[in-house]
Formats: structure tokens, C-alpha cells, sequence
């Protein structure tokens, strides 16, 4: 059977959209098995915010894009050392210049020549543009540092000749180089982009090891491999279709029928067993570093309150929701930064206990002659983060009403409306969670804590901002540690978000596809092109 024809039965997909595919590449899974893979299908509950690497911040869109765009350099599986992609190198000449050569003769997949220009283009409009729901924050260290009128700082970047980008970073910053390996470092066409507003999604083109053949939104995107694309992350298979499921209830239908080859983000702890238990598919677990965690709205009458925010510190029971919410599937967290960072250390444990302590939640409370019970909105998104989202919400809103001193509720939002309703305060509490730009301990730091983090919840600490400087700035090991250090101890002495738990990288694939172990590293960059299937 056609790969086409199989995705439109098993989803609903238009028949426009699915002749859309077969036509764009007039291939089908056994003519796609002699380049070494049949076509096959990912099947996800993610919700993608933007295919424009200037208007999306999750690892939704950025799965996708990671396919589609090239970075300066990228960060291989399984590894903290960048690698180059777009860039033949990229060297620091100190810790305030970064210069990159581009490899010769690249091409977008419209045939457009790739030059020095193009990058300048890409890392601006970012800037500029500024999305809500970007990541132009990521850049920060070419910034003008702007809130209103944000721009690339006066020299920020300068292309010498075609293949030359050098970046004068505005503060030394060892981790830029890792910034750039993320989709927020992505190289778009400047003949085709606009400058100052996103293309729209079925428009976007890019010089990965993927195209985009056809798109529609929260059904299916069909990804043909690039013929220009001449680097190390060439695709095995002729087409990708990337199929989107509403939750994870059709998502595990689809997989134990055979409908999709790899179910990737997000199965419920229960799917996982029971998929396990029947054989049928491969379980296949990797590393992790999963991040879940309630942010605080410090613009908000009760999170302004540094007594409310450490009481319910002290009330969260994290064991219960690793067990009553995700089956154990998952380790209660007690940071901001995951175990196994360099300069990881479990403040909240040391300041709140690991356990919940009911008598110093009440002390706190009355020590700052807080009135209780406090009343509490606590948000959530119901898809976005997996069918137990709703579980854990309902886990911690139960254990905070349990104690007395609040009188919490729940309020939800599908994932788009969700980002910008915790933005206009409508949440005293909001569940966020986190997958790692790049895997160091600063990006699980400087996005959260720095004048109001990426979520814009109003924290704001000089001392903090200055540490995340220091730590970005520090070559040597040991010292850059005790900065890290100081910057756990600060977030649980001001608790502008509580840690809630780390997880696993799991995916459930057919036995006839390989290459999906390989990609289930802490970075949660789904890297399809190293993926393959049996004719």
C-alpha cells in the first residue's frame, strides 16, 4: 500500500493533502527502500506553535524545524560537544568573539545560494520580530537589550565576506556557541523571509536535510528529503509524514494498529505498560532531562507574596505525584537543573525538605501575617504536556487545600491561548515544563531567572542577573560550579517557580524501524533523518 494512502486512512487526513504528498515526490515506500528506508510516520500529540524558527519556543515546532533548517553547528546525539552543520568551524578568538566560516557552495532547498548575509538576516529579524512565543531571549548576548525595540546591538555581527560571521558578543559568553546549535539559530533565506513578521507556515523554506512538501496544521506535515542538503545529517528515507494526534488516546490507538511506525511525545505511564506488556511494538527508553515546574506570577497579588510562594514549597508532595500521576514514571526534582549537570545541586531539599512539612508552611504564613486560607489560580494546558497533566494539577491543588491555608482552583487552556493567558497574569501558579536548548546547566538557569525568564512572570534579582553573567563568562570549572551553586540556593530562597520532577525520553516504534534509540538523548531533539525503516 501507498505510505499516503495508509496516513489518510489512519488519521482522517484530507484527500487533497494526502495526493498532496504523493505527488510532490511521486515515491512510495518500496521505491523509497532503495536509498536505504522506506517512507514511514511519527505520530505526536505535540502542538506546533510555528514552522518560522522566529515564532516558536517548543519542542514542537522545534522538532520539525530541526529537520528543516540548518544551524552554524549542531549538537550530535548523545553528545555536549557542538559539531558543525552550516559551518565548516566556529572558533572563539576570546570570550567575547565568535568567528564561524560557512562551507562553500550551500544552497536552500529553492536553489538560493546560502551566504554570510543570510545569517546575519535570520539572527536579526529574530530579534526584531520578537514573538511572544519565540525565542529571540536565547540571543540575548547580541541584543541591544531592549524590551521595546529589541534589534541586534550596533556591531552585534559582521560578515567580513560570504562565507565569515563573526559575533562580538555583547558580555563574554561561553555558551553562545551552544545557543547557536538550537532552532533558535536556525538559517533562513533572506529572499524569501520577511524581516519584521513571521511566513506563514506552509511557506517556510530551509537548507536542512528535509523540505517541506505539504502542511496542515494539527493533522499532518509530509517532509521530502533535500537535494541540495550536502551535510552529515542526510536523511535515510525518501519522505517523513509527521502525523498529529489530539492526545495520547489516538496516538496509542494508531501505533498498537500499525498506523504510524514511531509514537513520540506523549504516551501516558499506562499506554507505556501496556504497550510493553503485549510486545507488539518496541518500548524504547533513553535518557532524559525533562523538566516539569510551577511558575510563579510575581505580577499577581498572591505570587507577589514570597510567604505564600515558600509555603507551598513546603507543602508539595512530589513523591505523590510521581506516583498518583505518572505511575513512577518519573523521579521527583528538588532543582532547577537536573541531576547529572555539572554544579547541580538540590537546594529546594535543602531549603524546604523532601517531604511535605505542613508546620513551617504555617509558620511562614504567619510570620509575614498572611490571612488564610489564600485563594490560589493554579493553570495548566490539558495536551501540551501529556495526557497526566490534569493529574498532576489535580495532585497539587488537592495537597494545597488539604493543609488549610489555601483554597486553590484549576483553569486550563489549549497550549496556544495557554502561552499568552500566563503572560497577562491570568494564573497565580502556572505549570510549565522544560527540554534543554542545549545541555548545560546555564539553560536550565538563564531562561528561567533572568528579569522575568522566558514566561515574563516578573521576578526580577541584580544579583541574579549578575551571577548568570559570571557563570557564562567563567572558563574554569570548579569556580564556574559555586556560581550555579549560588544560583539554586537564590531560586529556592525566592521561589519564583517550584521544581516538580525529571523524566525519561521514551518512544514506541515498530520492530521493522531502526535508528530511534540512537536519538533519545537528554537534548529531546528528535532526529528523524537518523531514522529508518524496512521496506
Amino acid at each position: 500500500m501507498k505510505k499516503t494512502a495508509l496516513v489518510a486512512l489512519a488519521a482522517g487526513v484530507a484527500t487533497t493533502l494526502a495526493l498532496a504528498a504523493c505527488t510532490s515526490s511521486g515515491t512510495t515506500s518500496s521505491s523509497s527502500a532503495a536509498t536505504g528506508s522506506a517512507d514511514w510516520i511519527l505520530g505526536t500529540s505535540d502542538t506546533i506553535t510555528a514552522l518560522d524558527p522566529a515564532g516558536a519556543y517548543d519542542i514542537g515546532s522545534w522538532n520539525l524545524q530541526y529537520s528543516l533548517f540548518q544551524q552554524l553547528v549542531v549538537m550530535p546525539a548523545n553528545s555536549a560537544t557542538e559539531t558543525p552543520d552550516a559551518a565548516a568551524s566556529c572558533k572563539y578568538d576570546d570570550p567575547k568573539t565568535l568567528t564561524c566560516k560557512l562551507k562553500a557552495n550551500q544552497k536552500f532547498s529553492n536553489g538560493d545560494v546560502m551566504t554570510s548575509k543570510d545569517v546575519l538576516f535570520s539572527m536579526q529579524r529574530n530579534l526584531k520580530i520578537n514573538d511572544p512565543n519565540g525565542a529571540s531571549t536565547l540571543l540575548a548576548s547580541i541584543s541591544n537589550g531592549k524590551t521595546e525595540g529589541q534589534d541586534l546591538a550596533e556591531g552585534a555581527i559582521t560578515t567580513p565576506d560570504d562565507t565569515t560571521v563573526v559575533f562580538h558578543l555583547n558580555a563574554p559568553d561561553t555558551t553562545f556557541i551552544k545557543v547557536l546549535t538550537t532552532a533558535a539559530g536556525s538559517i533562513v533565506d533572506s529572499k524569501v523571509f520577511p524581516a519584521d513578521k513571521l511566513l506563514a507556515d506552509a511557506s517556510v523554506i530551509g537548507s536542512g536535510p528535509y523540505a517541506l512538501a505539504a502542511y496542515k496544521p494539527g493533522e499532518q506535515a509530509v517532509l521530502k528529503k533535500n537535494p541540495n542538503y550536502a551535510g552529515d545529517r542526510m536523511g535515510k528515507a525518501n519522505q517523513i509524514f509527521v502525523q498529529f494526534y489530539k492526545d495520547a488516546s489516538p496516538l496509542k490507538q494508531a501505533v498498537s494498529a500499525g498506523e504510524v511506525d514511531v509514537a513520540w511525545r506523549t504516551l501516558s505511564p499506562v499506554d507505556l505498560a501496556d504497550l510493553k506488556t503485549k510486545g507488539q511494538q518496541d518500548v524504547v527508553e533513553g535518557q532524559g532531562s525533562e523538566f516539569r515546574y510551577w511558575v510563579w506570577g510575581f505580577n499577581s497579588a498572591v505570587g507577589k507574596e514570597a510567604a505564600v510562594r515558600k509555603a507551598a514549597a513546603y507543602l508539595i508532595d512530589r513523591d505523590a505525584i510521581a506516583t498518583k500521576a505518572y505511575n513512577g514514571n518519573v523521579t521527583p526534582s528538588y532543582s532547577i537543573v537536573p541531576p547529572g549537570f555539572a554544579g547541580q545541586k538540590d537546594s529546594f531539599k535543602t531549603v524546604y525538605g523532601a517531604t511535605p512539612n505542613l508546620e513551617a508552611a504555617k509558620k511562614v504564613l504567619a510570620d509575614a501575617g498572611v490571612t488564610t486560607p489564600v485563594p490560589l489560580t493554579i493553570g495548566y494546558t490539558p495536551q501540551h504536556y501529556g495526557p497526566n497533566a490534569v493529574d498532576e494539577t489535580t495532585q497539587l491543588m488537592n495537597q494545597l487545600n488539604a493543609s488549610g491555608l489555601f483554597t486553590a482552583k484549576m483553569t486550563s487552556a489549549e497550549w496556544k491561548q495557554y502561552q499568552t493567558l500566563y503572560k497577562q497574569n491570568a494564573y497565580d501558579l502556572w505549570m510549565l515544563g522544560w527540554y534543554p536548548d542545549f545541555l548545560d546547566a546555564d539553560n536550565y538557569l538563564a531562561p528561567f531567572l533572568v528579569k522575568g525568564g522566558f514566561f515574563k512572570n516578573g521576578y526580577n534579582n541584580d544579583q541574579v542577573n549578575s551571577w548568570v553573567g559570571a557563570e557564562q563568562a567563567e572558563t574554569d570549572t570548579a569556580k564556574r560550579a559555586t556560581i550555579l551553586g549560588q544560583l539554586q540556593d537564590q531560586a529556592a530562597a525566592d521561589v519564583p517557580l517550584i521544581p516538580s520532577w525529571n523524566g525519561k525520553n521514551i518512544a514506541v516504534s515498530s520492530k521493522k524501524v531502526a535508528g530511534v534509540k540512537d536519538t533519545l538523548d537528554p537534548s529531546y531533539i528528535f532526529r528523524m533523518w537518523m531514522v529508518s525503516k524496512s521496506g
